[in-house]
């Protein structure tokens, strides 16, 4: 990955993810998890501090070492127990039907197979076991799709691989996951481009 890859890029994506603007989607998100929680794509924790008290344990897959040490604070002052459980969400390190819930949040559009890491978390999600996601992805305006296309070589470059176009509702339903609660808007202050975001819970 080289020194941006590995040093610099977490560090960015940690700043980006704790925007003071996102924190109520990520207490949105959170919301009703229980029990064991699988986290695909921890990143730098910004999830951590809005885990409820009911969850026991959160087996975090996170790839980037760095972002795992950015993480530390979080992880310390979280009221869930929180262990590293993997790096490669496409490939978990987990057995089937070994967790109550998921979290993916942000990440999908960055795993280079997503259809294989949502098969993984179908597999090692008990049956009717819930996926909560915030993502962002494919508009529903052309004009913001265009731009969207034209602007994704470089956002894949420049994020670490992150596709702006990815259209999150169906990839999550070719993957066999039912959509119990979805909802997608643009989220100020992001541009259009990247801020068109859906968050919801969805049943394996």
């Amino acid at each position: 990955m080289g020194l941006y890859g590995e040093h610099i890029l977490p560090r960015l994506m940690a700043r980006a993810m704790d925007m003071e603007e996102i924190a109520p989607l990520r207490r949105r998100l959170c919301s009703g998890l229980s029990g064991r929680v699988i986290e695909l794509g921890f990143g730098s924790g910004a999830n951590a501090p809005h885990y409820p008290a009911g969850v026991s344990e959160v087996c975090a897959v996170e790839p980037s070492d760095t972002a795992w040490r950015l993480a530390a604070a979080k992880i310390d002052a979280a009221a869930a127990r929180i262990r590293r459980g993997g790096l490669d969400g496409q490939r978990l390190d987990a057995e089937d039907a070994s967790f109550d819930h998921a979290v993916s949040s942000l990440t999908l559009c960055t795993i280079p197979d997503a259809t294989a890491a949502l098969a993984e978390l179908r597999r090692v999600l008990e049956p009717g076991g819930r996926l909560h996601f915030l993502e962002h992805g494919l508009a529903p305006d052309e004009r913001v799709r265009r731009w969207q296309r034209r602007l994704d070589p470089f956002q894949r470059a420049l994020a670490g691989g992150c596709h702006l176009t990815r259209d999150v509702r169906p990839m999550l339903e070719s993957a066999g996951f039912r959509l119990l609660a979805v909802d997608s808007f643009y989220q100020r202050p992001l541009p259009r481009t990247s801020g068109y975001v859906t968050i919801g819970v969805a049943a394996a």
